[in-house]
């Protein structure tokens, strides 16, 4: 991946999209001194979304293996160590760092953008024409002008003159914004690591297993089996406010340790708890929650590591160091414990993303790890079991989508209220790449509030609604008027107390419409196969797909489905994957799980091919073409054609190959071979 990132070090814009734990900020390191070194850029400026984040920057020895320039940061300009403010002292370092002779600063996101329009105001934005501005995280940017990250972004890329890199281990946002308007991400050179290629490199670390397991009452009774004091665990408990925590944060913490033992004593130096399990071993917690003045000591703890007299890490000590680590919000995305085996989050997660970063935390390569797991530890919905076993397999599907880079979220969708009359295609693509749906007698926000919720709060709305019809075990042959018309108004009113009736309908008709969408194109797109069988089965009954479909209670029309159906299909909906993850499914007397077979490079190679087959237009006679030359291919290079490449005949043949191993795999699961 350093490699591949290296080669490119030429380009203006670089985007690099590769999993937690591949080594990003390490190849920022080799580009930022070669853009300093050979290409006339003054300074570097590296933004993290967080300040503990900012020690994967921190000064990093390379000419020991063979680079021409360590990569020196000067405690002074890592804002991120600093303990000032965020808002005054490190907005004037921030300047005060054009006027210096450094080379180098690390800041959080928040920094640079206060920085940002300081430097704008005092200086202009040729300020920064000379720089090299590194962003991490960078799923935090987003194509919608509410995002202020994203605006500067944008600002930069007009002015042409700085040279810009984006690094992410999840190209996805928690709601449905686009990262990059269309037109802006064309302009950046794009490096893919995907996370089976992370696998098939590493030494130690070969598989990793993803487990859904459900619990009923408090979730400290689910601790039970899923909890291993054997293992190094990070565990992120419940959201405050959300239905699993069932009390303040400190009382949980010491209900989850009373569950593994007892406290003896604190570290004084480590500041890490010493407890005493009820198996009779001595383990160390580390405690992130409790957010008093000891906080501070223990995350230095974290990030020391422990060395031997050659000055290199020490393996042995440096694992003994801490056990388990309980967090809140932290120790999530960029957080670095190499020995982490296990992370267990406990609590519903709404976003893709921060279950992907939490997944991060554990896939670090190290001695003595050849397995690591996630678990998502969650309240027992109250459905039949194999309604759960699917729902978790839709999941599973988009974790692995994700590792893999694959874009698994649905478009953007935009719902107006179509008159008679309207001249515009009632499905079209608008300038930001959302897609736009003309809806009859759809009730528009009526005010400023309403639209700001429904442009800002619909996936999280979404998110509620799916959980809330988990927990009231809402069937599949539950009326659709109840779930339209009662559920998803209670779950506005109590969300947003201070709607009037007439906005608290509009925002429910764009929630009911954005959940809906998919699966009337899906239904759309089977009976257009079932027309396409009868056709081909020589069936004179007339069974043509209707052209429009009307929701009566609503009184809602869409018009042109097959329109509909395409811009659908330029996605990839988790749903029509035909892969199957769920392992096995077991049930329990105080809960039940859902385990995922082991996510190899083999699985996930498997199911990257499930996912290229979906997303791209092949037919039969051009693989069987590519065939010979993917084979020859293979012999010479002594690997796989990679989906990815820049040479467009390679990237073609993974296509053929991925879509050939799609179609073999459905003739054997059909029995046709």
């Amino acid at each position: 991946m350093q490699e591949r990132t290296y080669k490119a070090r030429q380009a203006q814009y670089l985007l690099l999209k590769a999993p937690p734990a591949a080594g990003k900020s390490r190849a920022l390191m080799f580009v930022a001194l070669d853009k300093m070194l050979h290409q006339a850029r003054a300074k570097t400026i590296v933004c993290v979304p967080e300040t503990s984040i900012g020690g994967s920057f921190r000064s990093t020895d390379l000419t020991s293996y063979g680079f021409e320039a360590n990569w020196d940061v000067e405690d002074k300009w890592n804002l991120c160590i600093t303990g000032e403010d965020a808002t005054t002292q490190k907005v004037k370092a921030f300047e005060a760092f054009f006027d210096s002779d450094a080379k180098v600063l690390i800041c959080t996101h928040a920094t640079f953008r206060f920085g940002f329009e300081m430097v704008e105001a005092n200086r202009g934005l040729s300020a920064f024409d000379e720089c090299f501005i590194a962003i991490d995280e960078f799923h935090h940017v987003s194509a919608s002008d509410h995002n202020r990250l994203g605006v500067i972004l944008r600002s930069l890329m007009q002015q042409n003159k700085c040279h810009l890199m984006a690094m992410t281990g999840s190209y996805f946002r928690g709601d449905a914004d686009p990262v990059l308007r269309l037109e802006d991400e064309e302009r950046f050179t794009t490096i893919v690591y995907s996370y089976y290629e992370q696998l098939e490199s590493y030494r130690f670390l070969k598989a990793l297993g993803i487990n859904y397991e459900f619990y009923k009452g408090t979730y400290v009774n689910g601790l039970e089996g899923v909890l291993d004091e054997h293992k190094k665990t990070i565990i992120h408990i419940p959201h405050r406010g959300s239905s699993e925590a069932f009390d303040d944060k400190y009382n949980e913490v010491g209900r989850i340790i009373d569950k593994i033992g007892k406290i003896t004593k604190r570290d004084s130096e480590t500041g890490f708890d010493i407890v005493l399990t009820h198996t009779g071993r001595i383990i160390r917690v580390a405690d992130l929650v409790d957010d008093g003045p000891g906080r501070e000591n223990v995350k230095a703890a974290l990030a020391r590591e422990i060395k031997g007299p050659d000055g290199k890490r020490n393996d042995e000590a440096d694992r003994a160091k801490v056990d388990i680590i309980i967090a809140l919000g932290m120790a999530k995305e960029g957080f670095d414990w190499v020995w982490c085996e296990h992370a267990l989050t406990i609590g519903y997660r709404s976003s893709l993303t921060e279950i992907v970063q939490i997944i991060g935390r554990a896939t670090r390569d190290a001695p003595g790890k050849p397995k690591a797991i996630f678990t998502n530890l969650v309240a027992e919905p109250g459905v039949e079991t194999g309604a759960v076993t699917n729902a978790v397999n839709d999941m599973l599907k988009a974790i692995s989508g994700s590792l893999l880079m694959e874009q698994v979220l649905s478009p953007n969708f935009k719902f107006y209220r179509r008159e008679d009359g309207d001249i515009r295609d009632p499905v079209h693509v608008d300038e930001q790449g959302n897609v736009q749906i003309g809806i009859k007698n759809l009730i528009e926000p009526p005010t400023a509030r309403a639209r700001e919720i429904c442009e800002q709060d619909m996936q999280d709305l979404m998110a509620a609604a799916c959980q809330e019809m988990d927990k009231r075990a809402l069937l599949p042959d539950t009326a659709p008027e109840v779930v339209n018309q009662m559920v998803l108004t209670d779950i506005i009113e109590k969300r947003y107390h201070n709607l009037n009736e007439q906005e608290t309908e509009a925002v429910r008709q764009q929630l009911a419409a954005h959940m809906n969408i998919v699966s009337m194109a899906r239904q759309e797109q089977q009976q257009q196969l079932e027309h396409a069988k009868a056709q081909l089965n020589g069936n004179n009954e007339e069974t043509l797909p209707p052209q429009q479909r009307e929701d009566g209670e609503e009184g809602v029309l869409l018009s042109a489905p097959n329109t509909l159906l395409e811009m659908v299909k330029k996605f990839i909906n988790v749903k029509d994957l035909d892969v199957e993850l769920i392992d096995s499914v077991n049930v329990f007397r105080e809960r039940f799980e859902v385990a995922s077979k082991s996510f190899d490079s083999t699985l996930l190679a498997h199911v990257q091919s499930a996912m290229v087959a979906l997303r791209i237009a092949m037919t039969a006679d051009e693989a069987r073409t590519l065939w010979p030359r993917i084979k020859l291919f293979r012999a010479q290079e002594g690997r796989e054609p990679n989906l990815h490449s820049e040479n467009l005949l390679e990237k073609r043949m993974a296509e053929a190959q991925a879509w050939l191993k799609h179609e073999k795999a459905k003739r054997l699961r059909d029995g046709a071979i």
